[in-house]
């Protein structure tokens, strides 16, 4: 029997979830992980079972119809296409122009022309715009020649960014005097004891213009290397997940996820899109506290007890991720584990080992 590579894997995953819609579940409104789960599981070094994975997926919850495309978005036109930002109706136009402009012109060009544009929006639908859209990316770099199927997978990637596009307020800037951890310390949280439900989170959404220290929290972090801000946001943020139980399974994994999956988007990107980058990162990992968490008593003895314990190494942790069949699980862990081999930290197998345990297998 021959063994299925990386590039095959993805792509027949692709193709066996071409007819699936931008989201599912009852509330409608949570984002496909079919393209990005596959892909990370062939990542991971498990191209062999991406198709059995794929059909559980297909079963396990039903995905709605995808908006069909209605008028036609002209990219040279910003009075044609700026209006239809965050307009989920319009996600078969966004769909179109895409596809459109990825035939015309090579992906980086169409990646560096958008991302800007795109980026003020990065909350869209939890941040998995951005995430469906660095998964594609990976998929393309690695790859001899992008098939359509890859192609069409980053347009729908950004179609789905822009449909859902969510403006936070305020303007985040680097220009404070804080580290990630400093600026996390600094702000200001919540006191109560109420669970962290979907709809507490929702409320808090809504206020964050509100809420002391948010403003502020947007220009509290120091200018410093890309790379290395990312590298802080995903450890602290690794150590939030560990220390924060009472929030339901699954919202803070994108706490680690997304800072993880714009790290694959940078080296494809001009230089001076960098820091705004790391700064709406930022701003969104400020609402994610906010909106999120409780206060910060008992965080730092969690954390210690946490990443003191025996932990299994990450070839473990990836075969029980595997093993789990959650997507959120096995991209969270693989976003760990490649987090830990470029700056390690033992709040990285801590915080995927708790996610085993937090979030239900599939």
């Amino acid at each position: 029997m021959t063994k299925i590579g990386y590039e095959d894997a993805v792509n027949e995953a692709l193709e066996r979830l071409d007819d699936l819609g931008y989201e599912r579940g009852a509330q409608g409104d949570l984002a496909n992980h079919g393209p990005m789960g596959a892909e990370t599981l062939a990542v991971l070094g498990h191209a062999d079972k991406v198709a059995a994975w794929v059909e559980g997926y297909r079963t396990a919850m039903p995905h709605h119809e995808p908006p069909a495309a209605r008028f036609a978005l002209d990219a040279s036109d910003e009075s044609s296409w700026r209006p239809a930002l965050g307009a989920f109706e319009r996600a078969g136009d966004w769909e179109r122009l895409f596809v459109r402009e990825l035939a015309e012109a090579p992906w980086r060009t169409v990646l560096a022309r958008w991302w800007p544009e795109l980026l003020p929006g990065l909350l869209a639908g939890l941040t998995h715009g951005a995430i469906r859209t660095a998964h594609a990316v990976r998929s393309i770099a690695a790859s001899r020649e992008p098939s359509s199927r890859q192609l069409t997978e980053l347009a729908r990637a950004l179609a789905y960014w822009a449909a859902r596009y969510t403006r936070l307020p305020g303007e985040p800037r680097l220009r404070g005097g804080h580290d990630i951890a400093g600026a996390v310390a600094a702000l200001p949280r919540l006191r109560g004891e109420e669970a962290v439900t979907p709809a507490v989170a929702r409320g808090r959404f809504t206020r964050l213009d509100a809420m002391p220290g948010y403003f502020e929290a947007l220009d509290a972090v120091a200018p410093n290397e890309a790379q290395w801000l990312l590298s802080e946001m995903t450890a602290e943020f690794a150590g939030v997940y560990l220390a924060h139980d009472e929030i339901y399974a699954v919202p803070m994994v994108h706490a680690v996820t997304a800072p993880a999956a714009v790290r694959l988007v940078l080296p494809h990107l001009p230089v001076e899109l960098h820091e705004p980058s790391v700064a709406a990162l930022w701003q969104v990992h400020t609402a994610f506290l906010l909106a999120f968490t409780r206060d910060r008593r008992g965080e730092q003895e969690a954390i210690a007890a946490a990443t003191d314990s025996d932990l299994p190494s990450f070839d473990e942790l990836s075969a029980r991720a595997v093993e789990h069949g959650d997507e959120h699980v096995i991209k969270f862990t693989e976003a760990c584990l490649r987090e830990h081999m470029l700056r390690p930290d033992r709040r990285f197998p801590a915080a995927a080992f708790a996610a085993l345990s937090r979030i239900d297998p599939r």
